[in-house]
């Protein structure tokens, strides 16, 4: 039996997200803390994550309150480290492959979205690179897709690296937030989500991710359209 876990998190942000929708995948009990990445607690850094950044998670240890963690638990932190971690943990939970083909397939497909998809997305959002940009890697993450289900067929981490990104794109686009030209944004979002033409096989994915109920239980849409609001307020001023 797995020892006891607590997950440092905060609902604004992507990564967290991901440590969040694989402890619910495996069915894993935890206790979870909000830290306000605008105002943080002064023992976070010390005595959890020293980068100061979350997901993190204090693993073992005695049974305390998880503001006065105990120097006795294993300290993790990184999100993708944190998804694989839970995998290990909770090996039924399939969120990572037994087979090895499969489980390069996630890996692969994981670094497609980082070092393609997340960079494009960002540069696209703060109005710093073309829809076209931003098209090309999710054409390339859709040239991975298989003809139908997840990312690698089954669901998987590659399916828990992106989605929390590709919820936060919908809320973005579908609001006209970001820096890109005025009134583009829901055509972006058309393009991508229509299910036909040029991004036919990624609309589908797109759906099929976000409807996932550990996906849905762990993305508070209000809060996050209340916040990018305020963020994206003066970007294209």
């Amino acid at each position: 039996m797995p020892e006891r876990i607590v997950l440092y998190t905060a609902k604004i942000c992507p990564y967290a997200q991901r440590a969040e929708i694989a402890l619910l995948e495996a069915k894993a009990p935890n206790v979870q803390y909000q830290i306000d990445l605008q105002n943080k607690p002064e023992w976070y850094a010390p005595k959890v994550n020293p980068a100061s950044k979350v997901p993190a998670i204090a693993y073992g240890g005695p049974d305390v309150p998880p503001d006065q963690p105990s120097p006795e638990s294993v300290k993790l932190a990184e999100s993708l480290i944190l998804v694989e971690f839970i995998a290990d943990l909770f090996p039924e939970s399939g969120i990572l492959p037994t087979d090895p083909v499969l489980r390069a397939k996630t890996r692969f497909f994981i670094d497609g979205v980082s070092t393609k998809f997340v960079p494009a997305w960002h540069a696209y959002s703060q109005g710093k690179s073309s829809a076209e940009e931003f098209y090309k890697a999710v054409e390339y993450l859709q040239s991975l897709l298989p003809t139908e289900g997840y990312a690698i067929g089954p669901y998987s981490a590659a399916d828990i690296a992106i989605s929390p990104f590709l919820g936060r794109a919908r809320v973005t686009l579908l609001n006209d937030f970001g820096g890109y030209p005025a009134g583009e944004g829901p055509k972006v979002l058309e393009a991508l989500s229509s299910g036909s033409g040029r991004f036919a096989r990624f609309g589908k994915y797109l759906s099929d991710v976000l409807a996932r109920d550990s996906f849905k239980a762990t993305f508070d849409e209000a809060y996050i359209t209340e916040r990018y609001t305020a963020r994206f307020a003066n970007l294209r001023k």
